[in-house]
């Protein structure tokens, strides 16, 4: 099962005659207002003050009031207030060109249906297993002839004039292996490149045991781009199960956020629509 998945985020901030919250420090303070219990009133020697305050500390220096506060970048406005999202489900084979044929397929199908954004799954041009990675790695930086699977991408979007989330695909760079997302604008430029950045390792005894850190590395660096639908932040499927990523994407003023994943049939039912609600 290969689940494309896609975020709306908005921030707000709001406050009630009867609660308030202030950041002192390293904690967090909340003021309660409440009334004092009836059955009180008939202990005269016994003070109830009018607010209560709790206070919660933080077990280190961290300064929570700079966790939502991460380098400015200036808000756009979307350029498109509407518009339709194609996400698309591919099955994989262990023929790389199948595979990049079957994905432009997908894509072309959705824009026709009338989709500006379109947003392929993980791993979507090569079987997913650590055998597998090294063998269908491609070098995106190093150009079109070097990455076939980005090329389409590229070739496709600038035809089409829509903007791709492409998924992700094994990357290679130098000695190293990523599981890597590519963002193309409608003309066909690379806008952005994130790299899984929380590898997936389990080990369930009798059900699923898989290991990414084995053959890929673990990208460093949340991604935001500006795209002709808006500010997009991308994360790549395990990311999600990380909300601060998902917090510093909203606090940078994402208009959206774009989780490509591919989730195993073990813990997938498990995790994937409460995450996607959380």
């Amino acid at each position: 099962m290969r689940v494309g998945s896609l975020f709306f985020v908005s921030s707000s901030l709001s406050s009630s005659s009867s609660s308030s919250l202030s950041v002192i420090g390293s904690s967090i303070c909340r003021s309660i207002l409440r009334p004092a219990p009836s059955l009180l009133h008939r202990l005269p020697f016994h003070f109830i003050p009018n607010r209560t305050t709790l206070t919660c500390s933080m077990a280190s220096s961290f300064k929570p009031e700079q966790a939502r506060v991460p380098p400015s970048l200036q808000l756009p406005s979307p350029p498109i207030t509407k518009f339709n999202i194609g996400l698309c489900q591919l099955a994989v084979t262990s023929d790389k060109e199948r595979n990049i044929v079957h994905a432009r397929a997908a894509i072309e199908e959705a824009a026709e249906k009338g989709a500006k954004l379109v947003v392929l799954p993980e791993i979507w041009n090569s079987p997913y297993s650590n055998d597998s990675f090294p063998i269908y790695a491609e070098d995106i930086d190093a150009g079109p002839d070097a990455s076939p699977s980005t090329a389409m991408l590229s070739e496709v979007a600038q035809l089409l004039k829509i903007t791709i989330v492409g998924g992700s695909i094994p990357e290679r760079s130098g000695d190293k292996l990523y599981n890597t997302c590519c963002v193309f604008d409608a003309d066909g430029k690379l806008k952005a490149k994130h790299r899984k950045i929380h590898l997936f390792d389990i080990d369930i005894p009798g059900k699923i045991t898989f290991k990414e850190s084995q053959t890929l590395t673990a990208g460093e660096t949340p991604t935001v781009v500006d795209t002709e639908v808006g500010r997009i932040g991308i994360g790549i499927c395990y990311d999600i199960r990380f909300q601060e990523l998902a917090m510093l994407y909203a606090a940078r003023g994402a208009h959206l956020i774009c989780y490509p994943g591919a989730f195993n049939m073990t813990t997938g039912p498990l995790h994937w629509e409460l995450l996607q609600r959380a």
